[in-house]
């Protein structure tokens, strides 16, 4: 498995053809992810498996800055990895792990009791929140209301020239749309449209709906008279509006504020919880997770949203029954994340996701 994310250029040859490079640059990367501190020379020069000097160390530790792969921190004898080096390191030199037996169970059992008697956002909580535990970052789920499956849609008129447009989902939920009518609409107009969609409605989603009307565009025009024809169109339209595109949950941001080592931690995360407030933003981000199959990993400025909060993401799409791509589930956190770990966890919660989908196979 391999996280699906653009190969930078190489930062420097040193890399692929020093194996001493390698292996300090990892040490460094290794102490940043797991205790968010610098690294010295001396404790590297006793955690290599070749014997080195701590001066050979630091002369090298010199040519991986020069790289721009790791940076001093303040006044710190240590190094600490650059966001360019924690790229390069998770696209060239990453191991990625695999989930053990337990928890590819708790992964399965969590999810399909959360999936018993739940609407579909109750199930994509808990995915959210299932993340959330097992990463200690917040978990967060993308999806796209209008591949919901219909049962039902209703038009309820509140006065002459509006009307609701109200859709009920195989799932239990409902969702209301404010609709104008045309003027001069007749009442009974509004049931005649409603029996006809209704006719057409059960299982499909509204771009299935939509697409079967105008393919069958004159047989409408034939049964209904041409005002109500107009409002089947306007109620279709409405109802696949912008609005109801894309829905985003997020849980587990109070663990976002476990493990703050200084001042500046808390301000990195205030301005994290800024992020995720502007939820336009962090749609846009997951839904670029949806441009290929496997897991995208996105660290730090080399995004716009987390370009002040310096926060990474791991996200995977996850599919419906005809495996069209409807959603992303993901974790965001510190650039810190143990992303090893979490890149299997987030690929295998979206797998499971996608086969509740599709009835549990």
């Amino acid at each position: 498995m391999s996280a699906h994310t653009p190969r930078p250029e190489s930062p420097s040859g040193l890399i692929e053809t020093d194996q001493r490079s390698r292996e300090i640059f990892r040490q460094i990367v290794d102490g940043y992810l797991a205790t968010g501190e610098p690294v010295g020379s001396r404790n590297i020069a006793r955690l290599l498996p070749m014997a080195l000097s701590p001066a050979t160390v630091r002369n090298v530790m010199t040519d991986l800055e020069l790289a721009g792969l790791i940076y001093a921190p303040h006044t710190s004898a240590g190094r600490l990895p650059t966001e360019r080096g924690l790229r390069f390191f998770v696209d060239a030199m990453m191991e990625v792990g695999n989930l053990t037996s337990d928890e590819r169970a708790r992964i399965e059992a969590q999810m399909k009791a959360a999936a018993t008697g739940r609407t579909l956002d109750g199930t994509l909580t808990e995915a959210s929140a299932l993340l959330s535990g097992l990463s200690r970052g917040a978990g967060v789920v993308v999806t796209t209301k209008a591949n919901a499956r219909l049962k039902h849609i209703e038009f309820v008129r509140l006065d002459p020239a509006r009307a609701l447009v109200v859709l009920v989902a195989d799932d239990g939920t409902v969702e209301n749309r404010l609709l104008a009518l045309p003027p001069g609409l007749p009442a009974s107009a509004l049931t005649e449209a409603a029996n006809f969609l209704n006719a057409r409605i059960m299982g499909k989603t509204l771009g299935e709906l939509r697409a079967e009307i105008a393919q069958h565009r004159a047989q409408m025009e034939s049964e209904l008279d041409s005002l109500t024809a107009r409002l089947v169109e306007s109620g279709i339209a409405t109802a696949s509006g912008p609005s109801s595109d894309r829905h985003l949950i997020v849980r587990g941001q109070a663990n976002l504020l476990e493990d703050l080592k200084a001042q500046e931690d808390l301000e990195r995360i205030r301005l994290l919880f800024g992020d995720l407030e502007t939820q336009t933003d962090v749609i846009d981000l997951l839904s670029r997770a949806e441009a290929g199959d496997g897991v995208r990993i996105f660290i730090g400025s080399e995004n716009k949203l987390f370009s002040m909060s310096g926060s990474s993401m791991v996200a995977a799409p996850f599919r419906d029954a005809e495996q069209r791509i409807v959603g992303v589930v993901g974790i965001i956190g510190p650039t810190r994340l143990n992303y090893a770990r979490i890149v299997p966890m987030v690929d295998y919660t979206a797998k499971v996701v996608g086969r509740l989908l599709d009835g549990g196979r």
